[in-house]
């Protein structure tokens, strides 16, 4: 079958499928318009996040079998059509929730132990020990919301530093082991210092932190975003944060990033990413946090085998 791979990945992806004997066309050069118009005269795609897979184009593709994004989210593709048209969708979630584990809780370490302020000042030649004087996880409550790939990662990530673990997925349960409590969203309301979110993109999780999820924490919290920037209202952030309802922010990822996670709109940056930004009590990462070497390599991996799959039971 004919493939078309529309973003750049690991090799180890089109190697494994070139020699399962498909054609793998490496267009990752090419802009999305032209990928878009070539995309008919093939039977699969892999994509990261190129460009949106509408249902218009899904119409136009009648030999489209398949479609794998090398990462977690799935929505830039209109999956519920996809699905009307024996197209199947694949991504990788497996291949980074380590990368996106460790690089919560890195983001979360620095910011609970001012090292962003005190690297910076050090560098400077300002040495300044009680007010960079930091705080320990241990005894807090950690409140992951969304416990699947990522969510489950980031916690046991956690289970070595002596603090509670809290969990809620509305679409899960029976998960809680020795390292997570399984709770209520009430309970993370009720008892989280932290909260971490591990949610898709979708209708329901769109800004679903906002001024009136924040002000449900009983305690002032801090607060860890490495899922998407939409799900964060970043304008209620920065209040919550000027008011001190929120201690802090990590955020791997911001509202403002365009379609592709390549870059942030510079001339559309508000007031609220400028205070971001100048703010010692934020951590900021570029949409990073599941973008490691060797999450580069899982993910290509793990989207080449079921995409060999998926194929075969096509043929």
């Amino acid at each position: 079958m004919r493939i078309l791979f529309a973003d750049s990945n690991h090799f180890v992806l089109h190697t494994t499928l070139i020699e399962a004997g498909h054609t793998c066309d490496l267009f990752w050069d090419k802009p999305a318009s032209e990928l878009i118009d070539l995309l008919p005269g093939y039977d699969a795609l892999v994509i990261r996040s190129k460009f949106k897979i509408t249902n218009a184009l899904i119409d136009n593709c009648p030999r489209l079998k398949c479609i794998g994004r090398v990462g977690a989210g799935m929505e830039n593709i209109d999956l519920t059509h996809a699905k009307s048209k024996g197209i199947v969708c694949l991504s990788a979630p497996e291949g980074n929730r380590d990368a996106v584990g460790e690089h919560a809780l890195g983001m979360l370490l620095m910011l609970l132990n001012h090292l962003k302020k005190a690297d910076n000042e050090v560098r400077q030649g300002i040495w300044l020990r009680a007010e960079n004087r930091g705080y320990e996880l241990a005894g807090k409550a950690v409140g992951i919301i969304g416990y699947g790939n990522m969510g489950s990662s980031f916690a046991k990530k956690l289970s070595g530093f002596d603090c509670r673990v809290l969990a809620f997925d509305k679409y899960k349960s029976g998960f809680g082991n020795s390292f997570v409590n399984e709770v209520s969203l009430q309970t993370i309301f009720e008892e989280s210092d932290i909260v971490s979110i591990h949610l898709p993109l979708n209708p329901e999780t769109e800004f679903i932190v906002n001024q009136d999820f924040l002000n449900r924490f009983r305690k002032n919290i801090y607060v860890v975003n490495t899922s998407r920037g939409k799900n964060l209202k970043t304008d209620d952030l920065v209040a919550a944060i000027q008011s001190g309802k929120v201690l802090g922010a990590c955020l791997d990822v911001l509202e403002y990033e365009t379609i592709s996670f390549e870059r942030i709109e510079q001339a559309q940056l508000p007031d609220a990413f400028k205070f971001l930004a100048g703010s010692d009590k934020v951590v900021l990462s570029p949409h990073i946090a599941g973008w490691t070497h060797e999450s580069n390599y899982k993910m290509s991996r793990l989207i080449a085998e079921k995409m060999l799959e998926a194929l075969s039971s096509k043929n």
